[in-house]
């Protein structure tokens, strides 16, 4: 299993394309039996970036498994993808043979930061005087 942040791996693709070996890292990474990629969605790429990322799905198809988190629904991968037919065929082959966990809840990354906000904070004196 390897774990990428989405973005971070989406630079890996690009810069091995434009040294022409994106073939290489393709087949480096279809060593792991997992990819978890971090986080899809959260900084808005480039056409060109999609489309690596694209590529990497594509291969990946029903040869390896693919772990993704994203706060976007399926319905605003238009965003990511920057044309339906491409986000249409990337929903298609994430979601064939897959499960989908959505969870509902409270970021838990946003509560911690609230907790370490709120215990850093300098309780004021009743008297008001600082």
């Amino acid at each position: 299993m390897q774990f990428w942040g989405a973005g971070l791996l989406v630079q890996e693709l690009l810069i091995a394309k434009r040294d022409l070996k994106l073939s290489r890292v393709l087949k480096r990474l279809s060593g792991y039996e997992v990819l978890v990629l971090d986080d899809l969605g959260y900084v808005q790429q480039s056409r060109e970036e999609m489309e690596v990322l694209f590529t990497l799905l594509a291969e990946r198809y029903e040869r390896g498994s693919v772990m993704l988190t994203s706060n976007l629904a399926f319905s605003g991968w238009e965003a990511i993808f920057k044309d339906p037919m491409t986000t249409a065929a990337a929903i298609d082959r994430l979601v064939h043979h897959s499960v989908i966990i959505e969870l509902n809840i409270p970021s838990y990354r946003a509560e911690q930061a609230k907790k370490a906000k709120a215990g850093r904070a300098t309780p004021v004196p009743e008297d008001g005087a600082t």
